[in-house]
């Protein structure tokens, strides 16, 4: 019978280090999607420290990995001294999830700020040229939330761009996707996404935030109903 325990205890922890591996993997798996996702909206979003969290999410994942191997061998050898420190290290893991989920919701709340302050600045360094990577960013993100200019369309009539060209036209990238003969004129706004980029990359942005937040709370839960039982 006490053999027999012995082997349960130590099919449960396997079991256990295997969940923290499948976690270690999705948590790595979000703050790396977070960065891939920021670097297309790096533009509109000067404040780098706001990836922090993603940051801390990844490293969190990493030593998840590392205390799965660390269980394991200490299931195997039956050692008291590295079972113990399996235990410390989970509980400082669900602490910094703690951590991540506050951080989470402080830059979550600057997002909009931030984005208000940098995005008249990419406006107004549009030049339409390919090369230029504060206009790629413009045209891509136009395209991509399917909207036009700041608040609306007629944002790009204050800019350098809209003014040196003198074609009462905006890019191509406003122009609706229905629309096949959009040359993007201003004399059939019809054709053009009317509403404007400034609220959707605010969006946007929290929403990857959240993906961060309910990430670290996901596991933090399952961790404290770990500990319960």
């Amino acid at each position: 019978m006490g053999q027999c325990g012995i082997t349960s205890s130590k099919t449960v922890l396997v079991f256990l280090n295997l969940i923290f591996w499948g976690a270690a993997g999705i948590l790595c798996y979000v703050g790396a999607y977070v960065f891939i996702i920021y670097d297309d909206y790096d533009h509109f979003f000067e404040d780098v420290y706001t990836l922090i969290p993603a940051v801390v999410i990844i490293a969190v994942g990493a030593l998840l990995f590392i205390i799965g191997l660390i269980g394991c061998c200490a299931t195997i050898r039956e050692s008291r001294c590295g079972l113990a420190t399996f235990v410390i290290i989970l509980l400082l893991v669900f602490v910094t999830e703690v951590i991540v989920v506050v951080l989470g919701y402080v830059y979550r709340a600057k997002v909009e700020d931030e984005v208000d302050r940098s995005i008249q600045k990419v406006y107004k360094t549009y030049n339409g040229t390919n090369p230029d990577a504060a206009s790629r960013a413009i045209d891509s993100v136009q395209r991509q939330l399917h909207c036009c200019g700041i608040h609306n369309y007629s944002d790009w009539e204050n800019t350098d761009w809209f003014k040196e060209t003198k074609n009462q036209s905006v890019p191509l990238s406003c122009c609706r996707e229905t629309a096949s003969s959009c040359n993007g004129s201003l004399a059939h706004p019809s054709n053009l996404y009317a509403e404007g980029c400034e609220a959707l990359v605010v969006k946007k942005l929290q929403e990857i935030m959240m993906h961060v937040i309910w990430a670290a709370l996901a596991f933090a839960a399952i961790q404290k109903l770990l500990y319960q039982e």
